[in-house]
């Protein structure tokens, strides 16, 4: 069925429930499937060479527009806030007020650094940042067979729109809502849009344009990509939802926190740094042509 489920990466809690997801995905056709993805350590990669890939936060923290003094203060909030963030022990209530903690001192920091906007595509350009080995063919299969991608990130928009587009991939069927900068007449930062999206509200509740989802009511059968517990939530503004399948990707800590995804994941992949799986998965059920034609809404 798709062979890539077989890599060693691969950890199922009930392989029977993926193959009938799967098969249900597949016979609904292509006009009822969409895709919703994390971007950060999701799209992207979490490591290459034994070392950690930037997030859209981290290429901007890291970049010569940052001062050294800002960038030691927003190494400091990472470095207490993180543990936090992955903490199996905490429970999301207690995490969460401490999510926006941090996101806020963050975009308050870069707020006082005066970014300009017309630096953001060098900075891009200069960082380390590495997309998932795949990404192209899993972005190019969508926009190919008219399937939406809606990418929900904690990020910075800006950025990830830029690593994207720099990645020849930003297609017309790709929407983004992220954490977007506001910058002044001058084009100098000033601070965050409002909703702030942060890792654990990554739902309906900060959902800019829910008529996003209401105007793809057709497509009620998702694959969904994330790599935290919040991401979990993405497909919530999905107006009747048939079918789901979740992917996990679970970059750190695997030992510790292997039980929490295969529990609330139906595929995980451990320590892959590839889009296999998912590309994989969309060859599977895109192949079927059948019923390509997208269902009228009611």
């Amino acid at each position: 069925m798709v062979p890539e489920l077989e890599k060693a990466t691969v950890r199922m809690k009930d392989p029977e429930r993926v193959k009938n997801i799967i098969s249900a995905l597949r016979k609904d056709g292509v006009g009822k499937f969409q895709v919703i993805s994390d971007f950060d350590m999701t799209l992207t990669r979490f490591g290459f060479n034994g070392r950690r890939c930037p997030t859209s936060y981290n290429i901007i923290d890291n970049s010569r527009v940052i001062s050294e003094e800002g960038k030691k203060k927003l190494k400091d909030l990472l470095h207490h806030y993180y543990p936090i963030e992955i903490d199996p022990y905490r429970t999301m209530e207690d995490k969460l007020p401490l999510m926006i903690e941090w996101w806020t001192k963050a975009h308050d920091l870069l707020a006082q650094q005066k970014i300009k906007k017309i630096d953001i595509a060098q900075v891009v350009k200069e960082s380390d940042v590495m997309l998932r080995d795949g990404f192209n063919i899993l972005f190019d299969q969508l926009y190919q067979n008219k399937v939406p991608l809606f990418i929900f990130s904690a990020g910075v928009g800006d950025v990830l729109e830029e690593i994207i587009r720099q990645a020849g991939a930003f297609y017309p069927n790709v929407k983004v809502v992220s954490n977007y900068m506001d910058f002044d007449d001058s084009g100098v930062l000033r601070g965050f849009k409002e909703p702030l999206i942060h890792t654990y509200n990554k739902n309906n509740t900060v959902l800019k344009d829910t008529e996003y989802f209401q105007q793809l009511c057709s497509r009620t059968n998702i694959l969904l990509l994330g790599d935290s517990m919040g991401d979990l939530s993405m497909a919530d503004g999905v107006v009747d939802m048939e079918n789901i399948l979740r992917v996990g990707f679970l970059n750190d800590r695997v030992e510790e926190q292997r039980g929490k995804y295969l529990e609330a994941y139906d595929i995980v992949l451990e320590k892959d740094e590839t889009l296999d799986v998912a590309n994989g998965i969309l060859r599977f059920v895109l192949a079927e042509k059948a019923q390509a034609t997208q269902p009228t809404c009611p």
